[in-house]
């Protein structure tokens, strides 16, 4: 018999559908996973999606609910007491939208616990049967039409925390023919906290979205945390404010009671309540860190999350980074800055293979040989186009800060984590709030968290402590400690924040490496020297483009 309460948390991932349910303490007591390409065949996905032309990436929404009913009818297989959950949220990819019928609201509250969620719902409920995700790149010229009509890509920044992105919800809805459909447009994560959601709360209408994953669609003035009606009309025209609802809510806020579907159905406890789910990088922030923290993801691509905590000024909002509302913290408002890298992992392993003999055992060795610094030698190295700097592609060598015809062989394993680290520390300081204090902690996730060295070399060169998370499912806990937020303010009436909660849970963190202060006193003097290196780099290519 699990301990009571419990907190269900989902995860919707591109590849498939992920539940975790935890007890006080982050006590994990039960897991489930539904694979969409093996347990969905039907649906004739691969990795979860369908490609089609001009750089459309959909996915079918038919396809999820199954998921959903599949997942759940699992968990009843191990005997999941739902009974013993008190509070449901959840994560999934985010810039996913779904688009509803008119009748779709009304379809919703009116669910027969004798049928399955698909079922009921499709395909009445849904005015588009394929929702674009995040890897869609079909809206280029609305993306470019919507910087110009707020008058360039660094107002449309300073407005909503991002440029214009293909795969960002506001440029979607502006493509012929989506945003001017009848019915409503909640996005992927708030169509999930809607079916869960008892229709009382919300007669005939979408849950309102939440407000780290309204930051991540141009649409959301991402400093009021309300809808910025000069976007709302630029992609959708005067009447998309009605169609997307409400203001969009804070993280642990209650929707509402669960519907009585999930009650006769599967047997959840009347009382459980619903918050708002969020996207899949916040729900990981929320899961692992606390402001001030850096997340580090050191997977196939490289990806820096900054929880940065309310000051003053707020955060630069750049260009080439996105600027996220914080999930828990939005009076005063805390951000969550994110850089992406095309290439991380993959240009590690490349100079892996072609320096290192295929091994990291070699490639730890030509760490541990060569000091900070690297002896004066650096490298680029860019074998895909990168989006930081963006465009630019090949790989280019200096010593002591000249372009240089190449480097010696064992410099290499240093030299391209270096620079990859050093791009990421010279955005951090760009980023940052003036007199911001610096942030505490790192947290390394991804395939390279398991390697000590990188882990060693990350800790010395931003001077913080390294920590690994001990769980692979930081956006599934994430949700379900979202889960729990919400319940423990709405039991206790509590003002109580997020980082309260977390303190009287415990964290599953493991320290890993702590910075050498004199290798920290190295590589602060190295940060002029790489942002030299990587300003010729980007004059070189923009010649020669």
């Amino acid at each position: 018999m699990p301990p009571s309460p419990c907190f269900l948390g989902l995860d919707l991932s591109t590849q498939g559908l992920k539940a975790v349910i935890i007890a006080a303490g982050v006590q994990i007591i039960h897991e489930a996973f539904v694979s969409f390409d093996r347990d969905l065949p039907q649906y004739k996905t691969t990795s979860g999606t369908i490609r089609g032309p001009g750089g459309a990436v959909t996915s079918p929404v038919a396809m999820w609910l199954s998921a959903v009913d599949l997942l759940f009818e699992r968990m009843k297989d191990a005997r999941v007491d739902f009974a013993a959950i008190v509070a449901v949220s959840g994560a999934g990819q985010q810039h996913g939208s779904v688009y509803w019928t008119a009748n779709g609201p009304r379809l919703l509250a009116s669910l027969h616990p004798s049928r399955s969620l698909h079922d009921e719902l499709v395909p009445d409920a849904f005015a588009i049967p394929n929702a674009p995700v995040w890897q869609d790149s079909s809206t280029a010229s609305q993306c470019l039409a919507l910087q110009a009509a707020v008058g360039g890509a660094q107002r449309l920044a300073d407005l909503s925390g991002s440029r214009a992105y293909e795969r960002f919800t506001g440029p979607q809805i502006a493509k012929p023919g989506i945003g001017h459909k009848p019915g409503r447009i909640p996005w992927g994560n708030t169509h999930f906290s809607r079916i869960f959601v008892d229709g009382v709360a919300f007669p005939g209408e979408i849950a309102p979205i939440e407000v780290s994953d309204a930051s991540g669609m141009n649409l959301m003035n991402v400093l009021t945390l309300k809808w910025e009606d000069e976007l709302l009309h630029a992609c959708g025209g005067p009447e998309l404010r009605i169609k997307i609802g409400e203001e969009p809510v804070p993280g642990g806020s209650v929707l509402g009671k669960i519907s009585p579907w999930w009650v006769q159905r599967w047997g959840f406890n009347e009382g459980c309540i619903v918050a708002p789910f969020t996207g899949d990088n916040p729900a990981t922030v929320a899961g692992l860190s606390t402001p001030g923290d850096a997340i580090l993801s050191l997977g196939t691509s490289t990806t820096l999350l900054l929880a940065i905590p309310p000051a003053s000024t707020p955060p630069k909002r750049l260009t080439t980074s996105h600027l996220l509302t914080h999930p828990t913290q939005a009076e005063p408002p805390a951000h969550i800055a994110m850089l992406c890298y095309k290439n991380g992992a993959l240009a590690r392993e490349e100079i892996r293979d072609r320096y290192c003999a295929s091994s990291w055992d070699t490639y730890n060795q030509h760490l541990e040989n060569t000091p900070p610094g690297n002896n004066g030698y650096s490298g680029i190295y860019f074998p895909l186009h990168e989006i930081i700097p963006p465009n630019v592609q090949g790989e280019f060598f200096f010593k002591d800060g000249t372009p240089a015809d190449a480097i010696p062989e064992t410099h290499h394993a240093r030299a391209i984590l270096e620079s990859q680290l050093l791009s990421i520390k010279r955005r951090i300081i760009s980023i940052s709030p003036e007199n911001a204090p610096p942030f505490k902690r790192l947290i390394v996730t991804g395939g390279s968290s398991a390697n000590k060295a990188i882990c060693q070399l990350a800790a010395d060169l931003f001077g913080m402590s390294v920590y690994v998370a001990e769980t692979k499912e930081a956006a599934g806990i994430g949700g379900a400690l979202l889960a729990q937020f919400a319940w423990w303010r709405a039991n206790h009436k509590s003002d109580g924040t997020f980082e309260e909660l977390k303190a009287n849970e415990g964290e599953k963190l493991r320290l890993v490496a702590e910075p050498i202060q004199e290798r920290t006193r190295i590589y602060k003097t190295l940060d002029e020297r790489y942002a030299k290196c990587e300003d010729i780099v980007v004059k070189r290519t923009s010649m020669h483009a």
